[in-house]
Protein backbone atom coordinates (compact mmCIF):
# COMPACT_ATOMS: atom_id res chain seq x y z
CA UNK A 1 0.00 0.00 0.00
CA UNK A 2 1.29 3.19 -0.70
CA UNK A 3 1.90 5.90 1.96
CA UNK A 4 -0.28 9.57 2.47
CA UNK A 5 2.58 11.07 1.27
CA UNK A 6 3.56 8.80 -2.39
CA UNK A 7 0.08 9.66 -2.86
CA UNK A 8 0.09 13.38 -2.29
CA UNK A 9 3.15 13.07 -4.52
CA UNK A 10 1.42 11.33 -7.03
CA UNK A 11 -0.84 14.14 -7.68
CA UNK A 12 2.14 16.11 -9.05
CA UNK A 13 2.39 14.10 -11.95
CA UNK A 14 -0.87 15.73 -13.00
CA UNK A 15 0.32 18.98 -13.52
CA UNK A 16 0.95 20.32 -17.04
CA UNK A 17 3.56 22.37 -18.30
CA UNK A 18 2.51 26.18 -18.11
CA UNK A 19 3.24 28.58 -21.61
CA UNK A 20 7.06 29.07 -22.11
CA UNK A 21 8.27 25.27 -20.32
CA UNK A 22 10.15 24.53 -23.93
CA UNK A 23 11.47 28.00 -23.81
CA UNK A 24 12.84 27.06 -19.90
CA UNK A 25 13.70 23.20 -20.88
CA UNK A 26 15.82 24.69 -23.98
CA UNK A 27 17.58 26.86 -20.91
CA UNK A 28 18.73 23.92 -18.63
CA UNK A 29 19.93 21.76 -22.05
CA UNK A 30 22.10 24.88 -23.20
CA UNK A 31 23.33 25.03 -19.91
CA UNK A 32 24.51 21.67 -20.34
CA UNK A 33 25.73 22.18 -23.81
CA UNK A 34 27.81 25.29 -22.14
CA UNK A 35 30.35 23.67 -20.72
CA UNK A 36 30.71 26.04 -18.13
CA UNK A 37 34.02 26.34 -15.63
CA UNK A 38 33.76 26.09 -11.91
CA UNK A 39 35.97 28.80 -11.08
CA UNK A 40 35.45 29.84 -7.39
CA UNK A 41 37.52 33.16 -7.46
CA UNK A 42 35.49 34.76 -9.68
CA UNK A 43 32.36 36.30 -9.18
CA UNK A 44 29.40 37.35 -11.76
CA UNK A 45 29.87 41.40 -11.43
CA UNK A 46 30.29 42.92 -15.27
CA UNK A 47 34.04 43.73 -16.25
CA UNK A 48 35.32 47.11 -14.48
CA UNK A 49 32.07 47.06 -12.37
CA UNK A 50 33.21 46.66 -8.38
CA UNK A 51 31.39 43.33 -6.86
CA UNK A 52 30.61 45.47 -3.48
CA UNK A 53 27.31 43.84 -3.15
CA UNK A 54 28.45 40.28 -3.67
CA UNK A 55 29.21 37.84 -1.28
CA UNK A 56 33.00 37.23 -0.78
CA UNK A 57 34.02 33.70 -2.68
CA UNK A 58 34.79 31.17 -0.24
CA UNK A 59 37.57 29.08 0.53
CA UNK A 60 38.33 27.54 -3.19
CA UNK A 61 37.16 23.41 -3.61
CA UNK A 62 39.90 20.92 -3.14
CA UNK A 63 40.85 18.81 -5.74
CA UNK A 64 40.24 15.40 -5.18
CA UNK A 65 44.03 14.59 -5.24
CA UNK A 66 44.71 17.06 -2.78
CA UNK A 67 41.90 15.02 -0.39
CA UNK A 68 43.11 12.19 1.69
CA UNK A 69 41.26 8.59 0.42
CA UNK A 70 38.54 7.43 2.45
CA UNK A 71 38.96 4.14 4.82
CA UNK A 72 35.25 3.27 4.34
CA UNK A 73 32.94 5.03 2.10
CA UNK A 74 29.50 3.92 2.96
CA UNK A 75 28.56 4.44 -0.58
CA UNK A 76 26.74 1.58 -2.47
CA UNK A 77 29.04 -0.80 -4.36
CA UNK A 78 27.56 0.38 -7.49
CA UNK A 79 27.76 4.17 -6.78
CA UNK A 80 31.33 3.48 -6.28
CA UNK A 81 31.50 1.25 -9.89
CA UNK A 82 30.09 4.15 -11.64
CA UNK A 83 33.08 6.83 -9.87
CA UNK A 84 35.54 4.25 -11.05
CA UNK A 85 34.17 3.83 -14.49
CA UNK A 86 34.12 7.87 -14.80
CA UNK A 87 37.42 7.83 -13.24
CA UNK A 88 36.52 10.04 -10.48
CA UNK A 89 37.67 9.48 -6.87
CA UNK A 90 34.88 8.76 -4.22
CA UNK A 91 36.42 11.99 -2.08
CA UNK A 92 35.31 13.83 -4.90
CA UNK A 93 31.30 13.25 -4.18
CA UNK A 94 29.19 13.56 -1.16
CA UNK A 95 25.91 11.52 -0.49
CA UNK A 96 23.28 11.39 1.84
CA UNK A 97 20.15 9.04 1.72
CA UNK A 98 17.74 9.94 4.74
CA UNK A 99 14.57 9.07 5.66
CA UNK A 100 11.75 11.33 5.20
CA UNK A 101 10.30 11.46 8.22
CA UNK A 102 13.06 12.17 10.37
CA UNK A 103 14.16 9.80 13.31
CA UNK A 104 16.00 6.62 11.91
CA UNK A 105 19.36 6.16 10.60
CA UNK A 106 21.01 7.67 7.45
CA UNK A 107 21.35 4.44 4.92
CA UNK A 108 24.32 6.96 3.31
CA UNK A 109 26.28 9.44 4.95
CA UNK A 110 29.22 10.52 3.19
CA UNK A 111 31.20 13.57 2.87
CA UNK A 112 28.23 15.76 4.10
CA UNK A 113 29.66 18.33 5.96
CA UNK A 114 31.89 19.86 3.57
CA UNK A 115 30.23 22.82 1.42
CA UNK A 116 30.11 22.10 -2.20
CA UNK A 117 29.09 24.01 -5.10
CA UNK A 118 25.16 23.21 -5.73
CA UNK A 119 24.93 24.35 -9.13
CA UNK A 120 20.89 24.37 -9.90
CA UNK A 121 20.14 22.31 -7.14
CA UNK A 122 20.45 25.35 -4.85
CA UNK A 123 16.81 26.59 -6.72
CA UNK A 124 15.73 24.77 -3.67
CA UNK A 125 16.63 26.97 -1.45
CA UNK A 126 15.47 29.64 -3.29
CA UNK A 127 12.10 27.93 -3.83
CA UNK A 128 11.59 26.39 -0.60
CA UNK A 129 11.92 30.31 1.21
CA UNK A 130 9.87 31.57 -1.24
CA UNK A 131 6.70 28.94 -0.71
CA UNK A 132 7.18 29.52 3.15
CA UNK A 133 7.55 33.39 3.08
CA UNK A 134 5.15 34.00 0.37
CA UNK A 135 2.94 31.08 -0.25
CA UNK A 136 1.51 28.94 -2.74
CA UNK A 137 -1.25 31.34 -3.98
CA UNK A 138 0.88 34.44 -4.01
CA UNK A 139 1.03 36.69 -7.33
CA UNK A 140 2.66 39.52 -8.55
CA UNK A 141 1.13 42.61 -10.63
CA UNK A 142 2.34 43.84 -13.57
CA UNK A 143 -0.04 47.57 -14.08
CA UNK A 144 -0.85 49.76 -16.45
CA UNK A 145 -0.99 53.49 -15.58
CA UNK A 146 -2.58 56.75 -17.26
CA UNK A 147 -1.85 60.60 -16.83
CA UNK A 148 -4.48 61.19 -19.63
CA UNK A 149 -7.83 60.64 -20.33
CA UNK A 150 -9.26 58.04 -22.48
CA UNK A 151 -11.63 59.28 -24.90
CA UNK A 152 -13.42 57.13 -27.80
CA UNK A 153 -10.56 54.55 -28.34
CA UNK A 154 -7.74 56.96 -27.37
CA UNK A 155 -5.85 58.05 -24.87
CA UNK A 156 -5.06 61.23 -24.71
CA UNK A 157 -2.09 61.35 -22.62
CA UNK A 158 0.91 58.48 -21.92
CA UNK A 159 0.94 54.73 -21.30
CA UNK A 160 2.73 53.65 -18.44
CA UNK A 161 3.80 49.93 -17.57
CA UNK A 162 4.99 49.58 -14.10
CA UNK A 163 6.70 45.93 -14.11
CA UNK A 164 6.52 43.98 -10.29
CA UNK A 165 8.81 41.24 -11.22
CA UNK A 166 6.14 38.46 -12.71
CA UNK A 167 9.17 35.64 -13.28
CA UNK A 168 6.69 34.52 -16.09
CA UNK A 169 5.50 37.64 -17.84
CA UNK A 170 5.30 35.78 -21.53
CA UNK A 171 3.87 36.57 -25.13
CA UNK A 172 0.51 35.18 -24.24
CA UNK A 173 0.20 37.00 -21.20
CA UNK A 174 0.63 40.61 -22.41
CA UNK A 175 -1.19 39.82 -25.71
CA UNK A 176 -4.21 39.36 -22.92
CA UNK A 177 -3.13 42.78 -20.90
CA UNK A 178 -3.08 44.28 -23.91
CA UNK A 179 -6.80 43.03 -25.63
CA UNK A 180 -8.09 44.33 -21.75
CA UNK A 181 -6.31 47.90 -22.41
CA UNK A 182 -8.17 47.84 -25.59
CA UNK A 183 -11.47 46.98 -24.18
CA UNK A 184 -11.36 49.39 -22.35
CA UNK A 185 -10.89 52.29 -24.54
CA UNK A 186 -7.36 52.31 -25.07
CA UNK A 187 -6.60 51.68 -28.40
CA UNK A 188 -4.32 55.19 -29.86
CA UNK A 189 -2.22 56.32 -27.33
CA UNK A 190 -1.53 59.81 -28.19
CA UNK A 191 1.95 59.80 -25.78
CA UNK A 192 4.89 57.75 -24.60
CA UNK A 193 5.15 53.81 -23.79
CA UNK A 194 6.55 54.24 -20.39
CA UNK A 195 8.63 51.57 -19.07
CA UNK A 196 9.20 51.16 -15.65
CA UNK A 197 11.21 48.55 -13.87
CA UNK A 198 12.07 50.20 -10.43
CA UNK A 199 10.66 47.30 -8.34
CA UNK A 200 14.21 46.01 -8.57
CA UNK A 201 17.53 48.30 -8.36
CA UNK A 202 20.22 46.09 -10.61
CA UNK A 203 24.12 46.94 -11.13
CA UNK A 204 24.98 46.68 -14.53
CA UNK A 205 25.25 43.68 -15.94
CA UNK A 206 27.72 41.64 -18.91
CA UNK A 207 25.40 39.06 -19.86
CA UNK A 208 28.70 37.55 -21.06
CA UNK A 209 30.39 37.05 -17.71
CA UNK A 210 29.37 34.22 -16.50
CA UNK A 211 30.43 31.76 -19.51
CA UNK A 212 31.11 34.30 -22.72
CA UNK A 213 27.92 33.00 -23.95
CA UNK A 214 25.95 36.42 -24.07
CA UNK A 215 23.34 34.64 -26.32
CA UNK A 216 22.46 31.64 -24.02
CA UNK A 217 19.18 31.93 -22.98
CA UNK A 218 20.28 30.65 -19.59
CA UNK A 219 22.18 34.08 -18.90
CA UNK A 220 19.30 36.97 -19.43
CA UNK A 221 18.96 39.08 -16.75
CA UNK A 222 16.23 39.54 -13.86
CA UNK A 223 14.95 42.77 -14.30
CA UNK A 224 11.30 43.51 -12.73
CA UNK A 225 9.72 44.14 -15.84
CA UNK A 226 10.68 40.93 -17.18
CA UNK A 227 9.32 40.51 -20.73
CA UNK A 228 9.15 36.88 -22.72
CA UNK A 229 12.50 36.28 -20.67
CA UNK A 230 14.46 38.61 -23.30
CA UNK A 231 14.75 35.77 -26.10
CA UNK A 232 13.89 35.86 -29.65
CA UNK A 233 12.94 32.64 -30.63
CA UNK A 234 13.64 31.57 -34.23
CA UNK A 235 11.83 29.34 -35.88
CA UNK A 236 12.55 27.47 -39.55
CA UNK A 237 10.43 25.38 -41.69
CA UNK A 238 12.08 24.20 -44.84
CA UNK A 239 10.55 24.39 -48.15
CA UNK A 240 12.23 21.86 -50.61
CA UNK A 241 9.99 23.14 -53.52
CA UNK A 242 11.39 26.81 -53.02
CA UNK A 243 14.76 25.21 -52.09
CA UNK A 244 14.63 27.99 -48.87
CA UNK A 245 13.99 27.73 -44.99
CA UNK A 246 11.42 29.96 -43.96
CA UNK A 247 11.90 31.86 -40.71
CA UNK A 248 9.54 33.16 -38.09
CA UNK A 249 10.37 34.83 -35.51
CA UNK A 250 9.07 35.02 -32.14
CA UNK A 251 7.93 38.01 -30.12
CA UNK A 252 7.29 41.00 -33.18
CA UNK A 253 10.22 43.20 -32.33
CA UNK A 254 9.95 46.86 -33.10
CA UNK A 255 13.48 47.75 -35.33
CA UNK A 256 14.79 44.30 -35.67
CA UNK A 257 15.00 42.77 -38.83
CA UNK A 258 14.72 38.73 -39.57
CA UNK A 259 16.23 37.78 -42.67
CA UNK A 260 12.77 35.92 -43.57
CA UNK A 261 14.83 32.53 -45.85
CA UNK A 262 17.78 31.44 -46.13
CA UNK A 263 18.86 28.61 -48.83
CA UNK A 264 18.51 24.97 -48.27
CA UNK A 265 21.33 22.41 -48.38
CA UNK A 266 20.43 18.59 -49.11
CA UNK A 267 23.99 17.30 -48.76
CA UNK A 268 24.47 15.31 -45.31
CA UNK A 269 21.97 14.79 -42.14
CA UNK A 270 20.81 17.13 -39.95
CA UNK A 271 24.18 17.76 -37.89
CA UNK A 272 25.20 21.12 -36.23
CA UNK A 273 22.56 22.74 -38.13
CA UNK A 274 22.58 26.25 -35.70
CA UNK A 275 26.66 26.59 -36.70
CA UNK A 276 25.28 25.81 -40.69
CA UNK A 277 23.27 28.74 -41.02
CA UNK A 278 25.84 31.26 -40.21
CA UNK A 279 23.87 33.45 -38.08
CA UNK A 280 24.88 36.97 -37.28
CA UNK A 281 24.11 38.66 -34.43
CA UNK A 282 26.69 41.35 -34.04
CA UNK A 283 23.97 44.15 -35.50
CA UNK A 284 21.12 44.63 -32.71
CA UNK A 285 18.58 45.93 -35.34
CA UNK A 286 18.98 42.74 -37.51
CA UNK A 287 19.48 39.03 -37.76
CA UNK A 288 21.43 37.65 -40.64
CA UNK A 289 22.30 34.00 -41.90
CA UNK A 290 24.85 33.64 -44.36
CA UNK A 291 24.81 30.23 -44.36
CA UNK A 292 22.27 26.99 -45.67
CA UNK A 293 20.17 25.65 -43.49
CA UNK A 294 20.18 21.25 -43.78
CA UNK A 295 16.81 19.59 -45.14
CA UNK A 296 16.85 16.62 -43.30
CA UNK A 297 16.88 18.52 -39.85
CA UNK A 298 13.09 19.44 -40.57
CA UNK A 299 11.08 21.90 -38.14
CA UNK A 300 13.37 23.69 -35.57
CA UNK A 301 13.14 25.95 -32.84
CA UNK A 302 16.35 27.97 -32.17
CA UNK A 303 16.09 30.05 -28.62
CA UNK A 304 18.34 33.12 -28.19
CA UNK A 305 18.68 35.93 -25.91
CA UNK A 306 18.25 39.00 -27.59
CA UNK A 307 21.91 40.63 -28.28
CA UNK A 308 20.65 44.23 -26.43
CA UNK A 309 19.15 43.18 -23.54
CA UNK A 310 18.51 46.68 -22.49
CA UNK A 311 16.20 47.57 -25.08
CA UNK A 312 14.77 44.01 -25.19
CA UNK A 313 11.25 45.18 -23.23
CA UNK A 314 10.78 48.30 -25.13
CA UNK A 315 11.52 46.78 -28.63
CA UNK A 316 9.22 43.73 -27.68
CA UNK A 317 6.16 45.86 -26.47
CA UNK A 318 6.12 48.03 -28.78
CA UNK A 319 6.41 45.35 -31.66
CA UNK A 320 3.49 43.16 -29.57
CA UNK A 321 1.41 46.37 -28.92
CA UNK A 322 1.11 47.45 -32.79
CA UNK A 323 0.77 43.26 -33.86
CA UNK A 324 -2.57 43.57 -31.26
CA UNK A 325 -4.08 46.48 -33.49
CA UNK A 326 -2.81 48.85 -31.32
CA UNK A 327 -1.14 52.34 -32.27
CA UNK A 328 1.53 54.77 -30.93
CA UNK A 329 2.17 58.44 -31.70
CA UNK A 330 4.89 58.74 -29.35
CA UNK A 331 8.41 56.83 -28.10
CA UNK A 332 8.74 53.66 -25.87
CA UNK A 333 11.26 54.93 -22.98
CA UNK A 334 12.23 54.24 -19.88
CA UNK A 335 11.34 56.05 -16.86
CA UNK A 336 9.24 56.30 -13.28
CA UNK A 337 5.45 56.58 -13.10
CA UNK A 338 4.14 59.21 -11.21
CA UNK A 339 2.59 59.64 -8.13
CA UNK A 340 -0.44 60.98 -9.89
CA UNK A 341 -0.99 58.14 -12.41
CA UNK A 342 -4.29 56.61 -12.60
CA UNK A 343 -4.70 52.85 -12.46
CA UNK A 344 -6.16 52.02 -15.79
CA UNK A 345 -5.28 47.71 -15.66
CA UNK A 346 -3.63 45.12 -13.43
CA UNK A 347 -2.40 41.83 -15.02
CA UNK A 348 -1.72 39.11 -12.34
CA UNK A 349 0.97 36.69 -12.60
CA UNK A 350 0.23 32.85 -12.47
CA UNK A 351 0.62 31.97 -8.89
CA UNK A 352 3.73 30.76 -7.12
CA UNK A 353 3.07 27.76 -6.96
CA UNK A 354 2.96 27.29 -10.65
CA UNK A 355 6.07 29.50 -10.92
CA UNK A 356 8.30 27.13 -8.94
CA UNK A 357 7.46 24.28 -10.83
CA UNK A 358 9.17 25.42 -13.66
CA UNK A 359 11.71 26.72 -11.72
CA UNK A 360 12.62 23.42 -10.53
CA UNK A 361 11.67 21.29 -13.15
CA UNK A 362 12.74 22.84 -15.75
CA UNK A 363 15.91 24.83 -14.17
CA UNK A 364 15.06 28.04 -15.52
CA UNK A 365 17.62 30.65 -14.29
CA UNK A 366 15.87 33.67 -14.77
CA UNK A 367 12.99 32.53 -12.88
CA UNK A 368 14.64 31.86 -9.81
CA UNK A 369 16.55 34.88 -9.66
CA UNK A 370 13.23 36.88 -9.90
CA UNK A 371 11.88 34.58 -7.01
CA UNK A 372 15.19 35.68 -4.84
CA UNK A 373 14.99 39.42 -5.75
CA UNK A 374 11.25 39.36 -4.46
CA UNK A 375 12.11 37.67 -1.13
CA UNK A 376 14.84 41.37 -0.98
CA UNK A 377 11.27 43.20 -1.31
CA UNK A 378 10.33 42.27 2.42
CA UNK A 379 11.03 43.69 5.55
CA UNK A 380 13.52 41.83 7.61
CA UNK A 381 11.73 42.48 11.08
CA UNK A 382 8.89 40.67 9.85
CA UNK A 383 10.81 37.70 8.74
CA UNK A 384 12.47 38.12 11.96
CA UNK A 385 9.66 38.14 14.17
CA UNK A 386 7.72 34.60 12.04
CA UNK A 387 6.04 32.39 13.56
CA UNK A 388 4.70 28.82 13.08
CA UNK A 389 2.16 28.83 11.76
CA UNK A 390 3.83 31.46 9.11
CA UNK A 391 1.78 34.11 8.29
CA UNK A 392 2.13 35.23 4.45
CA UNK A 393 4.54 38.43 3.81
CA UNK A 394 4.06 40.91 1.12
CA UNK A 395 7.01 42.79 -0.50
CA UNK A 396 7.27 46.48 1.06
CA UNK A 397 10.66 47.85 -0.29
CA UNK A 398 13.02 47.73 -3.59
CA UNK A 399 14.42 44.30 -4.59
CA UNK A 400 18.13 44.48 -4.70
CA UNK A 401 20.25 41.41 -4.36
CA UNK A 402 22.09 42.21 -0.82
CA UNK A 403 18.77 42.28 0.72
CA UNK A 404 18.14 38.81 -0.91
CA UNK A 405 20.69 37.73 0.36
CA UNK A 406 19.88 39.34 4.00
CA UNK A 407 16.24 37.86 3.92
CA UNK A 408 16.94 34.35 3.46
CA UNK A 409 19.83 34.17 5.49
CA UNK A 410 17.06 35.43 8.33
CA UNK A 411 14.72 33.17 6.57
CA UNK A 412 17.37 30.34 7.10
CA UNK A 413 18.66 31.22 10.96
CA UNK A 414 14.65 31.09 11.70
CA UNK A 415 14.10 27.92 10.00
CA UNK A 416 16.86 25.70 11.10
CA UNK A 417 18.10 27.59 14.11
CA UNK A 418 22.61 27.26 14.29
CA UNK A 419 22.55 23.60 12.89
CA UNK A 420 23.88 24.23 9.68
CA UNK A 421 25.94 27.33 8.11
CA UNK A 422 23.59 29.79 6.63
CA UNK A 423 23.97 28.95 2.20
CA UNK A 424 26.63 31.40 0.63
CA UNK A 425 23.97 32.73 -1.88
CA UNK A 426 24.95 34.83 -5.05
CA UNK A 427 21.90 35.24 -7.30
CA UNK A 428 19.23 32.16 -5.98
CA UNK A 429 19.28 30.23 -9.26
CA UNK A 430 22.76 28.58 -8.95
CA UNK A 431 24.45 29.81 -12.25
CA UNK A 432 27.30 30.45 -9.89
CA UNK A 433 30.64 29.81 -8.87
CA UNK A 434 30.88 31.05 -5.60
CA UNK A 435 27.42 29.62 -3.70
CA UNK A 436 27.80 26.89 -1.08
CA UNK A 437 25.75 25.09 0.70
CA UNK A 438 26.63 21.51 2.12
CA UNK A 439 24.99 18.49 1.69
CA UNK A 440 23.46 17.84 5.35
CA UNK A 441 21.81 21.11 5.33
CA UNK A 442 19.76 20.52 2.40
CA UNK A 443 19.26 17.44 3.42
CA UNK A 444 17.47 19.05 6.43
CA UNK A 445 15.76 21.51 4.32
CA UNK A 446 13.96 18.54 2.40
CA UNK A 447 13.22 16.87 5.03
CA UNK A 448 11.63 20.42 6.93
CA UNK A 449 10.18 20.69 3.23
CA UNK A 450 8.46 17.53 3.66
CA UNK A 451 6.81 18.41 7.06
CA UNK A 452 5.56 21.65 5.68
CA UNK A 453 1.70 22.54 6.20
CA UNK A 454 2.12 23.64 2.20
CA UNK A 455 4.85 20.71 1.86
CA UNK A 456 2.95 18.91 -1.20
CA UNK A 457 3.25 22.25 -3.09
CA UNK A 458 7.06 22.37 -3.12
CA UNK A 459 7.37 18.70 -3.90
CA UNK A 460 5.22 18.65 -6.51
CA UNK A 461 7.43 21.73 -7.89
CA UNK A 462 10.46 18.84 -8.83
CA UNK A 463 10.86 16.90 -11.87
CA UNK A 464 9.80 12.94 -11.83
CA UNK A 465 11.90 10.79 -12.71
CA UNK A 466 11.85 9.00 -15.96
CA UNK A 467 8.61 11.44 -16.62
CA UNK A 468 8.63 15.24 -17.09
CA UNK A 469 11.17 18.09 -16.10
CA UNK A 470 15.09 17.49 -16.05
CA UNK A 471 15.27 14.30 -14.38
CA UNK A 472 13.50 12.63 -16.97
CA UNK A 473 16.62 11.17 -18.00
CA UNK A 474 16.98 9.14 -14.48
CA UNK A 475 15.03 5.85 -14.49
CA UNK A 476 14.28 5.46 -18.34
CA UNK A 477 15.83 2.03 -18.60
CA UNK A 478 12.71 -0.64 -18.46
CA UNK A 479 11.88 -1.91 -15.18
CA UNK A 480 13.73 0.95 -13.04
CA UNK A 481 12.29 1.44 -9.60
CA UNK A 482 13.18 4.88 -10.20
CA UNK A 483 10.44 5.58 -12.85
CA UNK A 484 7.77 7.65 -11.49
CA UNK A 485 9.08 7.11 -7.70
CA UNK A 486 11.56 10.19 -7.61
CA UNK A 487 10.71 13.80 -6.95
CA UNK A 488 14.44 15.58 -8.06
CA UNK A 489 16.20 18.71 -8.62
CA UNK A 490 18.91 18.68 -11.00
CA UNK A 491 22.05 20.78 -11.32
CA UNK A 492 25.32 20.71 -13.93
CA UNK A 493 27.98 23.49 -14.29
CA UNK A 494 31.48 22.14 -15.88
CA UNK A 495 33.21 20.07 -13.16
CA UNK A 496 29.88 19.92 -11.19
CA UNK A 497 26.82 17.76 -11.30
CA UNK A 498 24.07 17.32 -8.43
CA UNK A 499 20.86 15.70 -7.59
CA UNK A 500 18.70 16.27 -4.57
CA UNK A 501 14.72 15.43 -3.81
CA UNK A 502 12.77 12.70 -2.64
CA UNK A 503 12.65 8.59 -3.58
CA UNK A 504 9.97 6.35 -2.86
CA UNK A 505 11.34 2.80 -1.86
CA UNK A 506 9.53 -0.30 -3.77
CA UNK A 507 9.24 -1.31 0.56
CA UNK A 508 7.06 1.98 1.06
CA UNK A 509 9.83 3.66 2.61
CA UNK A 510 10.22 7.33 1.79
CA UNK A 511 13.78 8.76 1.42
CA UNK A 512 15.45 12.34 1.30
CA UNK A 513 18.50 11.98 -1.58
CA UNK A 514 21.19 14.31 -1.82
CA UNK A 515 24.22 13.90 -4.31
CA UNK A 516 27.02 15.92 -5.46
CA UNK A 517 30.04 15.64 -7.13
CA UNK A 518 32.83 18.16 -7.68
CA UNK A 519 35.75 17.38 -10.24
CA UNK A 520 36.43 17.92 -13.78
CA UNK A 521 35.03 14.67 -14.47
CA UNK A 522 31.49 15.31 -12.87
CA UNK A 523 29.71 15.19 -16.64
CA UNK A 524 31.02 11.90 -16.80
CA UNK A 525 30.06 10.49 -13.12
CA UNK A 526 26.64 11.45 -13.79
CA UNK A 527 25.06 7.85 -13.51
CA UNK A 528 26.61 7.57 -10.17
CA UNK A 529 23.87 10.37 -8.89
CA UNK A 530 21.04 8.18 -11.21
CA UNK A 531 22.81 5.13 -9.69
CA UNK A 532 22.04 6.58 -6.11
CA UNK A 533 18.90 7.23 -6.91
CA UNK A 534 18.31 3.86 -8.25
CA UNK A 535 19.42 1.97 -5.09
CA UNK A 536 17.63 3.95 -2.96
CA UNK A 537 14.56 3.32 -4.88
CA UNK A 538 15.06 -0.64 -4.87
CA UNK A 539 15.88 -0.63 -1.13
CA UNK A 540 14.31 -3.70 0.03
CA UNK A 541 13.88 -2.89 4.11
Amino acid sequence: MRHPLHAALLTGLLLTLVSGGALAQAQEQELSAGELRLTPDTGLHAPGTPSTTAPTAPTALPRAAELPPPVQTGLPPSVLAALQRAQVPAAAMSALVLPVGGPGAARVRFNTEQPVNPASVMKLVTTYAAMDLLGPDFTWSTRFYTDGVVDRGTLRGNLYIKGGGDPKLVLERIQGAFQALQNLGVVVVLGDMVLDNSAFDLPPRDPGAFDGEALRPYNAGPDALLVNFKSVVLKFFPDPAAGVARVFSEPPMAGLAVDATLPLTRSGGCGDWRGAIGARFDDVNAIRFTGRYPVGCGDKEWPVAYQDPASYAARALEGLWRNSGGALTGKVVMGATPARARLLHEARSLPLSEIIADVNQWSNNVMAQQLFLTLGQLAPARVDSMTVPRGRLTPERQGRLERSREIVARWWRTTFGIRHTVPVMENGSGLSRIERITPEALGDLLQHAARHPRGATFVQSLSVAGVKGTAARVGREPGSPAYGNAWLKTGTLRDVTGIAGYVNAGNGGRYVVVGFINHPNAMAARPALDTLVEWTAALPD
